[in-house]
């Protein structure tokens, strides 16, 4: 059996999931695997609901497999985030496709723009771009640009292209080919609505308001499920007091820490009082908002910045469907690295690398509960079963 991938967050899943999935449907009758995001997410936030939840309608809507993007993974820039996307991809050993959906669906384009990451002019211009103060993705464009035109320094504006843009850069020298779909709708963080379609950001804000409109941009789901929504806010004095214990070499450690960065995290710590204040004494134009809290999030989890850069190194399920357990049957015969499907099992035979890894996935739940009106015990990694439809 084969299998297309998503790499994803769901948070939540909505109708252009849905649409996409039906369109990788509609092309092959290959097994779809969604490798999603735990419960922590790439723009430096908690997921709004937790990846049981998340991966539960993801196949009641067409997934059949859902595997979990570890959080040193989900929790990182682009290129950390595609390359152990697609490294689970190809460890499955069965994937013939990874999509994607992109604002710009020319894959001639998009295969030149990664094409161009190659060229060391482009490199030293980004690298210039940097030391003159700009912050990492206008330092690209401006360098694209320079090097090339203004009409392929565009594509790399959006954030669905940049991630495709890493997606190909990291399937070079694999069997899995790129499967491009265009994004339907609004734009990735645009507050608006056209027809059943809206922005993730949107239906975030919508469900945190309580607005029951939601409903019509998500496939059937029970109001249940978003009774008590997590946001990072929740977490605010445990993220502070978390800071507040940290030296200036503590924070140095951190992922996407470098030229100096710690001693000014250092200094806002010891002067905010909320973490909005924090992020605004930070932030200059050299950071991205979405940078630095994805580094306020590896000090919460105590991500180091060596963890992104290793190998994946296991496949956790949490839910499949009929479909999704034969393809199981098959990865367990074709891949090199552990499925696990239970746990305590598949903790207890992980070697070093991989149970330090598992450990940032096991806190991460055990944290994400504060995040919530409902706080349970630690250990839901343990207990909570995998979703089977």
């Amino acid at each position: 059996m084969k299998a297309s991938a998503i790499i994803c967050e769901y948070n939540p899943f909505h109708n252009g999931h849905k649409h996409q999935i039906g369109c990788i449907k509609a092309h092959s009758d290959n097994a779809v695997v969604a490798i999603m995001s735990g419960n922590f997410t790439q723009r430096g936030d908690v997921a709004i609901i937790d990846k049981f939840s998340r991966g539960k309608i993801a196949v009641e809507n067409g997934a059949d497999l859902v595997i979990e993007l570890p959080t040193v993974y989900a929790s990182s820039g682009a290129e950390s985030f595609a390359r152990g996307g697609v490294q689970l991809a190809k460890a499955l050993g069965c994937t013939e496709k990874l999509c994607f959906s992109t604002e710009e669906t020319n894959t001639d384009l998009l295969l030149k723009t990664a094409e161009a990451f190659k060229n060391p002019r482009l490199n030293n211009e980004i690298k210039k771009n940097m030391r003159r103060g700009n912050y990492y993705p206008q330092a690209v464009e401006m360098a694209f640009e320079t090097i090339y035109s203004k009409s392929l320094a565009q594509v790399i504006t959006k954030p669905n292209n940049v991630l495709a843009v890493e997606y190909i850069k990291m399937l070079e020298g694999t069997d899995i080919q790129p499967f491009i779909l265009e994004r339907i709708g609004t734009g990735h963080h645009e507050h608006v609505c056209r027809g059943n379609i809206t922005s993730g950001s949107n239906l975030r804000k919508m469900i945190l308001h309580n607005n029951e409109d939601v409903y019509k941009y998500m496939p059937e789901v029970s109001p249940e499920v978003f009774k008590s929504p997590a946001t990072i806010y929740s977490l605010e004095k445990a993220i502070l007091f978390k800071l507040r214990t940290m030296n200036v070499d503590d924070f140095a450690k951190l992922p996407d820490v470098t030229e100096g960065l710690e001693n000014r995290i250092y200094e806002a710590v010891r002067k905010s009082a909320s973490l909005e204040e924090l992020l605004t004494m930070i932030k200059t134009k050299r950071y991205t908002l979405a940078r630095l809290r994805r580094i306020i999030i590896c000090a919460l989890l105590g991500i180091k910045s060596h963890m992104a850069k290793e190998d994946v190194p296991y496949i956790r399920v949490l839910a499949f469907n009929e479909k999704g357990q034969e393809l199981m049957k098959e990865i367990k015969s074709k891949s090199n690295l552990p499925l696990i499907t239970n746990v305590a099992d598949g903790y207890k035979n992980l070697n070093e690398k991989g149970k330090e890894i598992f450990n940032i996935d096991l806190l991460a739940s055990d944290i994400y509960s504060l995040a919530t009106d409902n706080i349970e015990p630690c250990g839901k990694d343990f207990t909570n079963g995998i979703i089977k439809k």
